[in-house]
């Protein structure tokens, strides 16, 4: 551990490295503590995508507030961060007469919030824009986008390590105590000093938090269920389908089409109080394709390729069964910290809106000095796939690598792999490559490539095939011979 730090934050998603990319602003030594072995491995990388609009809930909340802040903004932090962002808008469709009312009350919400452009549509309306939308009415909210959770944590996390943030790995905490001029944090790897810390643990919070000496909170967690489509009917719907959201203002299942190409039909909502259980169900999967066909005729059976599970981290108010606002709290009775918790969807949306206010209150109890080298810009990995001919034999030209494809779904390149390999964060995992460049996320979910990145890694970083792990500590992709040689 390269010793005391002024600031430490918790949590290796999409808000934790906001905050430390916010930070690393001014003169300050910050480090960041996850317990996976790469960032944006909770949360952050289990959820839709989705730029939201500010639309789904109250004016004057702070959810509502750092939405639309970070929507506002989102086209200068893709730029400045090289991450793939679409405005696309969305729709929110509905039929029938009671839905109608819940959409009419939803689409005065939006305007009661300010929500630039919404407008709603007739049946004709919707087909003109959307021919495979299902319904008889909609808003269509333009400001609405979709982006890739892990190409923007990941980034901003890369962006945080270019001006000087240390990221820590395996660091799950296990204990913090109160020294003479900061905090002990007790990790499973070693015990790290800071002044400052600031909680971002998502799932975690609520733990952190009665560490710290903040309140307790119940967590009552949801868990989501997706599918997710192959692209070859990626071109057949150009922006996401929400349903009418039901009577307990909640929407079930949605379809959205990734930035990528594919589509996603999903969450399913399910509450599991306390549980994080990341399991995948036939009963779910079925619902999913039940749900995602009526609002879009192409969820079928011939064109999955893959579900997986999300858990969200739902805060109860401990006074109340309400769900608790995005809450960003300091104590004096906990100097020198700051309690990000209750941070749900849209939270991939106001993560840098968030870390703002976070940088703010640490301000309001010391001044802090900008960093005169700081820069905000950050590039990330050439995809050879989506470059023009020229620019492909170009890139061939001047590295050979890219003239051999690792991956042939998505058209990753060995160069590409390689310097996925050796990212500024030093995640080595197979899915830590998947992620930086989407190798094995295409029709045959690494049948084809995975054999050969595992390889790749061992040739680059000098690894025995035995410590190659997959994306979790323990999850060893070899872990015996399958036919051992034979005695002669």
């Amino acid at each position: 551990m390269d010793g005391r730090f002024d600031v430490a934050i918790i949590g290796g998603g999409v808000v934790g490295n906001a905050v430390a990319r916010e930070l690393s602003r001014y003169q300050l030594k910050i480090c960041v503590l996850e317990k996976e072995l790469d960032v944006c491995n909770g949360v952050s990388g289990h959820n839709t995508g989705l730029l939201h609009s500010g639309i789904l809930h109250k004016r004057g909340t702070l959810r509502t507030e750092c939405c639309m802040e970070g929507n506002a903004e989102f086209e200068q932090v893709a730029k400045e961060l090289d991450v793939p962002f679409k405005r696309c808008g969305k729709f929110i469709v509905g039929s029938g007469e009671e839905e109608r009312k819940r959409l009419t009350a939803l689409y005065e919400r939006g305007l009661d919030n300010g929500i630039p452009g919404i407008r709603m549509l007739d049946e004709s309306e919707l087909k003109e824009m959307e021919p495979n939308a299902q319904g008889e009415f909609a808003i269509f909210v333009p400001s609405a986008g979709i982006l890739c959770p892990f190409s923007y944590t990941i980034a901003l996390a890369e962006n945080a390590a270019m001006n000087g943030v240390k990221h820590f790995f395996d660091h799950e905490v296990t204990g913090i105590t109160k020294s003479a001029d900061g905090y002990e944090i007790a990790t499973t790897q070693e015990t790290v000093s800071a002044r400052w810390i600031v909680n971002c643990a998502g799932l975690y919070s609520y733990k952190i938090a009665e560490m710290l000496g903040y309140d307790s909170y119940k967590p009552n967690r949801v868990k989501g269920e997706y599918i997710i489509l192959d692209k070859r009917v990626g071109d057949k719907l150009s922006r996401p389908i929400y349903p009418t959201p039901n009577e307990a203002g909640a929407f079930d299942v949605h379809v959205t089409p990734t930035i990528d190409g594919n589509i996603l039909v999903g969450p399913t909502i399910e509450m599991i109080g306390k549980n994080v259980n990341y399991d995948a169900t036939q009963g779910m999967i079925q619902h999913l394709g039940k749900m995602g066909a009526e609002l879009f005729p192409y969820v079928r059976k011939e064109y999955y390729i893959r579900n997986y599970a999300g858990v969200f981290p739902t805060l109860e108010n401990p006074d109340s069964d309400e769900e608790l606002d995005f809450q960003i709290q300091t104590k004096e009775e906990v100097p020198c910290t700051v309690n990000v918790v209750g941070i749900t969807s849209p939270g991939l949306t106001s993560a840098l809106p968030l870390a703002r206010r976070v940088v703010e209150k640490i301000k309001n109890s010391e001044k802090l000095t900008s960093n005169p080298d700081f820069n905000p810009v950050r590039k990330g990995i050439v995809r050879f796939a989506e470059q023009s001919k020229e620019v492909q034999d170009q890139l061939i030209k001047k590295n050979p690598d890219y003239g051999e494809i690792f991956c042939r779904c998505e058209c990753v390149t060995k160069a590409e792999i390689k310097q996925a390999i050796h990212n500024i964060l030093g995640v080595s995992t197979v899915s830590g490559i998947k992620y930086r460049t989407r190798a094995t996320m295409g029709r045959c979910q690494g049948g084809y490539c995975e054999t050969r990145i595992t390889a790749q890694i061992q040739q680059e970083l000098n690894k025995d095939k035995t410590e190659i792990l997959l994306n979790k500590k323990n999850a060893y992709m070899f872990v015996g011979e399958v036919r051992p040689d034979e005695e002669a």
